[in-house]
């Protein structure tokens, strides 16, 4: 039964073509054959004819070994190596996990000029009165 090969994106595949003439380049640089390059990598001459027609049926690590082969194994290093988005995802993940139902701090009220603010109240005695007393009632 043959290999299925999911489809790929019209952006993706761009990719995969700009990679695979990438590595025929430094493959003819190095004035290296396919036939040189398959033996060295451990594949078939049409596998590494795959590789640089941009075929995405070429498994990672078919690619990984043309790059140690081409001496570019440090790019690999590179794939991925920043994740911004992962990050900032899994930060903003973070703050809603460990956010405080309540502020831990309170406030402090803020400074107002002396124009603002009012006199304080000023208590004053309050003067006793006596019991008021029962009246008597005429008859």
């Amino acid at each position: 039964m043959a290999k299925r090969t999911p489809p790929t994106y019209p952006r993706v595949q761009r990719q995969i073509e700009a990679l695979s003439q990438r590595l025929r380049a430094a493959r003819m640089r190095r004035s290296m054959t396919q036939e040189v390059m398959a033996e060295r990598v451990g594949v078939s001459v049409p596998t590494i004819a795959k590789l640089e027609n941009g075929d995405p049926s070429t498994s990672l690590a078919t690619v990984l070994r043309a790059l140690t082969v081409l001496g570019l194994a440090g790019d690999i290093d590179l794939i991925a190596a920043e994740d911004t988005l992962g990050r900032e995802l899994q930060d903003s993940a973070l703050r809603r996990t460990n956010a405080p139902t309540r502020p831990l701090i309170r406030p402090k009220p803020r400074a107002t000029s002396a124009a603002q603010t009012s006199p304080a109240p000023v208590s004053l005695p309050i003067p006793s009165v006596p019991p008021a007393r029962p009246r008597k009632r005429k008859p």
